[in-house]
C-alpha cells in the first residue's frame, strides 16, 4: 500500500490529523516487523511491555492477526527512537509513567501487573476522557498536524498502533482492502469486455 494512502486512511479512522513525528517516520520507512522477537531499543523493558498491552487492547487478535502479531510494539518503539524529538520522546515516556501511577492509585499495582479487566478499564478511561473535549479539527486536510500539546497521550500511542497495523503488509492486504498498484497487465482483452476505446 502507498504509505500516504495509509496515513490518509489513518487519519479518518482516527478523527483528527496525524502529528509530524508520525508521518516522518512513516515516510521515512519504519515499518511493523512481524515475526521478529520485540527487543526494545528505546523502551526499557516495563515501558515496552506496557506498549504491547495498550497494543492489543487498541488492535486485539480476532480473526485476522493482532497489534502484536504485526510487530506494532517494535514500530512505536523505533518510531519514538529514530522520528520524534527529545520532547515528544519525554512527553510520551511521561504518559506511560502515568498510566502507572494511576493504576497504582486505582488497583494498587502497575499497570503491566493489572488485570485484563483493570488494564481495559483504565484504557477506557484515559480514551473516554480524551474524546470529552472536542479536538481541533485541520484546516487544510488530513496532512495537517495538530499540534503535539494539545494531543493526550492514549490519542498519540492509538496514532502509532493504528500507523503500524494499517502500514504492514497484514494490515494493508488483510484487513483493508488493497488494491495493487500498478496492477495486473493484460495485453489481450476482448473489446467486448471493455466496452469501450480506450483513450490515447
Amino acid at each position: 500500500m502507498n504509505r500516504r494512502e495509509a496515513l490518509q486512511k489513518t487519519a479518518m479512522m482516527l478523527g483528527y490529523a496525524v502529528s509530524i513525528p508520525a508521518i516522518t517516520g512513516v515516510l521515512n520507512g519504519c515499518q511493523a516487523t512481524p515475526g521478529i522477537a520485540f527487543k526494545p531499543v528505546f523502551f526499557n523493558d516495563d515501558q515496552a511491555r506496557s506498549v504491547e498491552i495498550l497494543s492489543e487492547i487498541i488492535i486485539p487478535k480476532t480473526s485476522t492477526p493482532g497489534a502484536i502479531e504485526v510487530g506494532v510494539p517494535s514500530f512505536i518503539d523505533q518510531m519514538l527512537k529514530n522520528a520524534y524529538g527529545k520532547q515528544d520522546q519525554d512527553e510520551f515516556l511521561q504518559g506511560l509513567a502515568d498510566l502507572d501511577r494511576d493504576a497504582n492509585e486505582a488497583y494498587g499495582n502497575n499497570f503491566t501487573s493489572c488485570s485484563t479487566t483493570e488494564q481495559e478499564t483504565l484504557f477506557k478511561k484515559y480514551h473516554d476522557a480524551a474524546f470529552a473535549v472536542p479536538l481541533a479539527k485541520p484546516a487544510l486536510g488530513w496532512w495537517n498536524p495538530r499540534p503535539a500539546d494539545k494531543k493526550p497521550f492514549i490519542l498519540r500511542i492509538k496514532e502509532l498502533v493504528l500507523l503500524g497495523f494499517f502500514t504492514s503488509q497484514i494490515g494493508a492486504t488483510q484487513v483493508l482492502k488493497y488494491k495493487q498498484v500498478p496492477g495486473p497487465f493484460k495485453g489481450c482483452i476482448p473489446f467486448a469486455d471493455v466496452g469501450k476505446t480506450w483513450a490515447t
